[in-house]
C-alpha cells in the first residue's frame, strides 16, 4: 500500500485563478473610482464631487460585477483532461 501512486487534484485550475484575478482587478477599480477626492478647502462641501455619477452609479456597478466574476470563478468546473 505504501507504493501506490495517488494523483493529486487541486480544487481550482489555472483558468479559475485567472478569472479570480480579473474579478479582483474589477473590484479594485470600483473601489478606486468610489474613493473620495481631495477638496481644496476642507470647510466647503462640494455636492458635485461627492455625488458624482462615477461614485454613485458606476463604481458600485463595477464592484457588483467583480463579485459576480468571483462567484463564476469559484463555481467554474475545471476542464476535463482527455
Amino acid at each position: 500500500m505504501a507504493n501506490e501512486t495517488v494523483k493529486a487534484t487541486t480544487l481550482f485550475s489555472k483558468d479559475n485563478y485567472t478569472w479570480m484575478l480579473i474579478g479582483g482587478v474589477v473590484i479594485a477599480l470600483g473601489m478606486v473610482l468610489m474613493s473620495g477626492g481631495k477638496s481644496a478647502d476642507p470647510n466647503v462641501f462640494d455636492t458635485k464631487e461627492v455625488y458624482s455619477t462615477t461614485r454613485i452609479t458606476i463604481a458600485p456597478i463595477l464592484i457588483v460585477f467583480g463579485l459576480l466574476i468571483e462567484v463564476y470563478a469559484i463555481f467554474k468546473s475545471p476542464k476535463k483532461e482527455a
